[in-house]
């Protein structure tokens, strides 16, 4: 007969067992989870406080305080052409810098180049954010520790603001006063306004002073205007500081070949005629189209007043240092003297070497006969007078920067030529 009882002394087997579909842990495994998982729970606290206790972890950024002797400015779109190049200079005038830029318009290959310049900690930031999210604006206005802002985000083609007014409307007006409101609640009381002479829209005596009518004539120019109401408005019961700067054409780049101008290749038609020469003498495209011949100028051709952004990025410096809490300072940033298109088509040619096609159009909507500026009052007032009035060496400079980068910032630099 089988036996199938077991000895009281037989050992219990140390696996789980099975029952009805169900498996039984056993309590020595168990106990050994719940060890591990303690261990990791106390190696977890004693790291976060040997953390807490070190010098670093406790340390704020540089970028959220005001530090003697040391500006904080934000410079909204700074990946942009205008924007980069005064970052650049606000850098090596030794200033703390904060680049906004939702990349719409501007590149990023051009913060890279600014953050190779200047890699030294607390030195330069890149925050990605569009003006239009006023919480976002918010959020890094509480952040940051700003000294000033030097506003300079904005759709800027006259063309293209005829054709989608809204956007212009929006992304200049709009974005402006999401800045200003952050700027009063947290208490920046320096604004450097990035405007344009298109404000004065066709104004029937030449040179421009600061005291022409503003009818502006196109949406773009109707935005920035409206944008600059709102400052002065707010700035009559404030203690804002505030300069406004309505500037010409702008021309040029980097003299030492570090930033230039790289618009997106969708805007090429909507961009400045500078590019366009640049576009035709590289092949880019098959020549280059002036619209318009029948204007009351000398040579039927509009005439405006060219203005190396290296001039001025020095006003917007110059601004900033003459800022005065209470003041508000408008100035025409020009060079004084108009140049035809023809002329400037001429000094292209010469500039890159390449006999350019010329085509011949119709005018372009929104556009205006003459255009050039009195800088008298910044002169006399800010102490800045352009420097770089050569027309084709400033178009020279530039042409360098385009033709060692065939792509923009999107590929590396070929050597420099002279």
């Amino acid at each position: 007969m089988l036996n199938f009882t077991r000895s009281r002394n037989q050992p219990r087997p140390s696996r789980s067992m099975p029952f009805g579909g169900m498996e039984y842990a056993d309590p020595k495994r168990k106990s050994n989870v719940v060890g591990k998982i303690l261990l990791a729970a106390t190696l977890t606290a004693l790291c976060i406080l040997m953390l807490k206790q070190s010098s670093n972890f406790n340390t704020p950024s540089p970028f959220s305080r005001h530090e003697p002797g040391v500006t904080h400015v934000l410079v909204t779109g700074g990946a942009g052409y205008i924007g980069s190049h005064a970052a650049l200079r606000l850098l090596k005038d030794s200033h703390r810098v904060t680049i906004v830029d939702n990349l719409s318009r501007g590149n990023l290959g051009a913060i890279k180049v600014l953050q190779e310049q200047f890699p030294e900690p607390g030195r330069l930031q890149f925050i990605y954010a569009d003006l239009g999210d006023a919480k976002a604006v918010n959020k890094i206005f509480s952040e940051n520790a700003f000294d000033a802002v030097m506003h300079f985000a904005a759709v800027a083609y006259v063309g293209e603001s005829t054709l989608e007014p809204l956007r212009y409307y929006h992304n200049i007006t709009s974005n402006t006063l999401v800045v200003l409101e952050a700027m009063a609640a947290h208490g920046v009381n320096t604004l450097i306004y990035s405007s344009t002479c298109a404000t004065y829209g066709e104004p029937e005596k030449m040179p421009i002073t600061e005291q022409t009518p503003q009818v502006p004539i196109n949406p773009y120019g109707k935005a920035k205007k409206m944008a600059e109401d709102i400052i002065l408005d707010f700035s009559k019961n404030s203690e804002m500081a505030v300069m406004i700067l309505r500037y010409f054409n702008v021309i040029g780049s980097d003299p030492e070949g570090r930033l230039g101008e790289a618009p997106r290749p969708e805007l090429r038609e909507h961009g400045r005629i500078s590019g366009a020469c640049f576009d035709a003498a590289s092949g880019v495209i098959p020549g280059l189209k002036v619209k318009g011949t029948d204007y009351k100028t000398p040579d039927g051709t509009c005439v405006r007043d060219y203005i190396d952004v290296t001039d001025l990025v020095d006003a917007h410096v110059k601004a900033l240092n003459k800022a005065a809490p209470g003041k508000v300072g408008i100035y025409n940033v020009g060079t004084g003297k108009g140049r035809s298109v023809k002329e400037f088509v001429e000094a292209c040619k010469k500039a890159t070497g390449v006999n350019i096609k010329v085509e011949y159009l119709a005018r372009r909507p929104g556009d205006y006969a003459e255009v050039f500026s009195d800088p008298s009052k910044i002169d006399h007032e800010l102490n800045w007078t352009a420097k770089y009035t050569n027309l084709q060496e400033s178009l020279r400079v530039a042409w360098r920067w385009q033709k060692a980068h065939r792509n923009g910032y999107g590929t590396t630099p070929l050597a420099m030529a002279s």
